[in-house]
């Protein structure tokens, strides 16, 4: 049943199934053995009925996160082995019961989070499609010839094995930084290669811009002691100077 199940249906639905029949059979477990013990059933549904609405109204939370459950189930946003992201968390998905779904994060860690807020909350799934494209904004100093500082970029993508030839790369002017003309260089990579891809073609581009005396801008600080006064005038004294005032100052205390 289980095997034939899962030929048919996805690791969600074979995950929930399961449950189900779980609790449907400890149910009737439970039931079978009272009446064995001489429980007669007209109690037993009677008890049922008044344990049914107390436990309702003590319950409420878990009855939101079972029927936030069978939407999941019906809409399916993830499964069992995607990575997905719920208000900043990213994990694998490596349990959905009735209640909660169970993550594994990059770290290691355990997250449970409620299906009451994965229906309340934006969910981000990162694997459900094979490609993903990466976005890096590089800015380059207003001196350099932006056309070639994006044939450069191209270039990188095209000698890459982790980028992918179609859809294809591009580089799109943004903007007029305070201190640099700041650009985009997108491409993109199998889902399972994103850290890579992105690491390896940071090292990349600085190796490139490094080779080609691309400069890369960086913002920079002036000290003042006041509004009013002047900036600290700041003076690099050679080495040979300073070894030369070090013997001066010896003579004076001999």
């Amino acid at each position: 049943m289980g095997g034939l199940l899962r030929s048919r249906s996805s690791r969600h639905v074979t995950a929930l199934f399961g449950r189900l029949v779980f609790y449907a059979v400890f149910v009737v477990f439970i039931i079978a053995a009272l009446r064995e013990a001489g429980f007669a059933p007209d109690v037993l549904l009677g008890a049922a009925g008044i344990l049914t609405v107390a436990i309702g109204f003590a319950s409420q939370t878990s009855a939101s996160n079972m029927i936030s459950g069978l939407f999941l189930l019906m809409e399916k946003p993830f499964e069992i082995g995607n990575f997905i992201e719920v208000d900043g968390t990213t994990g694998e998905v490596i349990g959905i019961d009735m209640l909660s779904v169970k993550l594994r994060t990059a770290d290691n860690l355990y997250v449970r989070i409620p299906n009451e807020t994965l229906i309340k909350t934006r969910v981000i799934n990162r694997s459900r499609f094979r490609i993903r494209r990466l976005d890096l904004t590089i800015g380059v100093a207003y001196r350099e010839n932006v056309h070639r500082v994006q044939q450069l970029l191209l270039g990188l993508a095209r000698d890459s094995a982790l980028c992918l030839e179609e859809p294809k790369p591009f580089v799109l002017t943004n903007g007029f930084g305070p201190s640099s003309v700041d650009l985009q260089f997108s491409y993109w990579v199998p889902a399972d290669k994103v850290l890579d891809g992105r690491s390896s073609m940071m090292e990349a581009i600085k190796a490139l811009f490094d080779r080609e005396g691309i400069e890369i801008p960086f913002p920079q600080t002036s000290i003042h002691a006041g509004s009013a006064s002047a900036p600290f005038q700041v003076q690099l004294i050679p080495e040979t100077t300073r070894q030369e005032g070090t013997d001066d100052d010896k003579q004076e205390e001999h």
